[in-house]
């Protein structure tokens, strides 16, 4: 979610600092800053908003001099948006320096023991509580390494910090527990990162923190400990992705240069598990004797990834007639659901870091059900812990609201349903190899509908003003319903909702009014005659009726305002394409709105609090 970084070594560490929180803007955040410690003294600079504003505060970060620092972009969970409340945070002597992600939840209790010693807050933080707590069994024991594994037997929450203990020049401390740590190690200097994105520019050559590890660097040299304080080894792994993969290559927002690269992303993913003509899942775990054992799918997601589940669920019941199950992760970890311990529960998280996806995959795993974790970024917290990992190929995708994460997400779910329907024999062998000639075509058919993008700006214009819409579906076009829904809200902050088209009738049509946009995904031949009643009902009550409906499948073409064609596939793979038009509909309408595409307010890239 937010964004953190240390660095000691022989540069200035505030450029570095700089630059590498440049690189986790896309994660969201409402707040930066940054502390350097040089001749025992800590200086530290911080604002409320954008990273633009502290640079132009310290120019460039050349008004702070020192090679050992911290820095981070937050999004606010406790306390508003401010200066004070931004980070760092110090202790009363600026002994201890700290940033972190995650949420404390015992604060107020250790807000309450540290002020009956003597300690005062200035802040409305959490993190403020968890830095003093640091601070306070520092001045027992004047160790670093034991302030903290003291310090965290206390605290109680998800967290990650990173630190500067003022009397330790040229060190930095970090802690994590559930949410991303990254140790980055060159030849005379050392990093830490909340992303390896952050520090690629300058190294590797990476270490990946296990859940409560704690961590020293020094320059060039990179230490591990446990809870006890007793030293652990790590093995140093090499990042082999490319970093330019993260440039906008010519585009004028992230978001649209990774609605371009959707159809690679769908090449790629269904290319890993695709070699001499058949489909391989071996890797993932899902062999022939799994798949026959498996007599329940729970799928566990949030946000996108939960469309992706959604439109997953309709597929595998009905090509492997699996009952499936998609839970929401946020509710799956609090619900007393009685589990099938011979079930097979899929995690879909695109940065694998997920706070209530990875909850929601301890329960599971603790309740003895088998894991198989979709997600997008190699050595994530989730794609460590699950039992298997169907690592997506959608590259690193920048901008907040997602789109080839998304794309990649669902070719690997038309896999692993086409698997269970083989290996179970659901499905003829002829019609499984027509399906996946099916999938081999998609990424040829998402350029198609790139090439005619332009019809959706036109319609953008119409809506620059709009206050709600509605996006309608039934089955797999309801699961897209949703997504298109979402990509709306997200990124132009026009209030829609997703409806199954079915329910209008129930209360939602009450809510039509002249003009109002109401979209209807039509892709399943034998429900397109249903959707276009409902969709008739509200063009009579005045609603601007866009459908996006697949060729063949267009009961609407003379009724509705606006007809938008999509080639034609397998139904039970239309979501690939029929995703495509909202994705750029939503694009487009906030950027005539004039809104930051990529930093949609109040959101973040990687949600690693609860």
């Amino acid at each position: 979610m937010c964004g953190i970084l240390g660095y000691t070594g022989d540069r200035q560490a505030s450029e570095i600092l700089l630059a590498g929180l440049a690189r986790l803007e896309y994660r969201g955040y409402d707040s930066a800053g940054i502390a350097v410690l040089k001749d025992g003294t800590v200086q530290v600079a911080k604002n409320k908003g954008r990273l633009k504003v502290l640079e132009e505060k310290t120019h460039g970060g050349r008004d702070i001099q020192g090679t050992c620092g911290i820095g981070h972009t937050r999004w606010a969970t406790h306390g508003e948006p401010s200066d004070i409340n931004a980070h760092p945070l110090w202790s009363d002597d600026m002994s201890v320096v700290a940033v972190h992600n995650g949420i404390v939840e015992n604060y107020r209790e250790i807000k309450n023991m540290l002020a009956n010693h003597g300690y005062a807050f200035y802040s409305q933080t959490d993190t403020e509580a968890a830095v003093k707590l640091i601070d306070y069994f520092y001045k027992q024991s004047h160790n670093p390494l034991k302030a903290i594994t003291e310090a965290i037997k206390v605290i109680e929450g998800s967290y990650c910090f990173v630190m500067l203990f003022k009397d330790f020049p040229g060190e930095v401390w970090g802690a994590r527990k559930d949410l991303p740590l990254i140790a980055g190690q060159g030849k005379s200097e050392s990093f830490l990162a909340s992303d390896v994105s952050a520090i690629l520019q300058d190294t590797r050559s990476v270490y990946y923190l296990d859940n409560m590890d704690i961590v020293q660097l020094k320059k060039g040299v990179v230490r591990f400990f446990d809870t006890e304080g007793y030293a652990k080894h790590k093995e140093l792994s090499e990042v082999t992705w490319d970093a330019q993969a993260a440039e906008k290559g010519g585009f004028e927002h992230f978001m649209m240069k990774e609605i371009h690269e959707q159809a690679r992303a769908v090449r790629d993913t269904f290319g890993s598990v695709f070699h001499s003509g058949k489909v391989d899942l071996s890797d993932s775990g899902l062999t022939d004797e799994v798949m026959k054992s498996v007599s329940q799918v729970y799928i566990v997601a949030c946000g996108s990834a939960y469309h992706v589940g959604a439109a997953a669920q309709y597929i595998i019941e009905d090509l492997a007639k699996i009952p499936v199950r998609i839970e929401m992760a946020s509710e799956f970890r609090y619900r007393n659901l009685p589990l099938d311990k011979n079930a097979l529960a899929i995690i879909i998280s695109q940065s694998g870091e997920t706070a209530d996806t990875l909850a929601a995959m301890r329960l599971a795993r603790e309740s003895g059900i088998k894991t198989l974790a979709i997600v997008n970024v190699v050595g994530s917290t989730i794609a460590r812990e699950a039992d298997n990992v169907f690592y997506t190929m959608a590259g690193p995708e920048i901008a907040v609201a997602t789109t080839k994460a998304y794309s990649a997400q669902l070719i690997a779910c038309y896999v692993i349903a086409m698997e269970f329907a083989r290996v179970r024999r659901t499905i003829t062998p002829t019609y499984y190899e027509s399906l996946i000639g099916e999938i081999q075509a998609l990424p040829e058919k998402i350029d198609e509908i790139l090439d005619e993008k332009e019809k959706l700006e036109e319609l953008a214009g119409r809506f620059v003003n709009a206050r709600n819409a509605f996006y309608l579906g039934r089955n797999i076009d309801y699961a897209v319903a949703m997504e298109g829904s979402l990509k709306m809200k997200e990124i132009s902050y026009l209030h829609s909702e997703a409806i199954a088209a079915g329910e209008m009738k129930h209360g939602p049509i009450s809510l039509i009014e002249r003009g109002m946009l109401v979209a209807g995904i039509m892709t399943q031949k034998n429900l397109a005659l249903k959707i276009a009643s409902n969709m008739l009902e509200a063009k009579s009550r005045g609603g601007f009726i866009l459908m996006v409906a697949m060729r063949g499948c267009e009961a609407l073409q003379e009724e509705a305002d606006m007809v938008f064609t999509v080639p034609e596939t397998d139904p039970h793979f239309a979501a690939s394409l029929a995703v495509i038009p909202l994705q750029l509909l939503g694009y487009y309408v906030a950027v005539a709105r004039k809104l930051d595409v990529d930093k949609p307010r109040n959101l973040a890239k990687s949600v690693t609090v609860e």
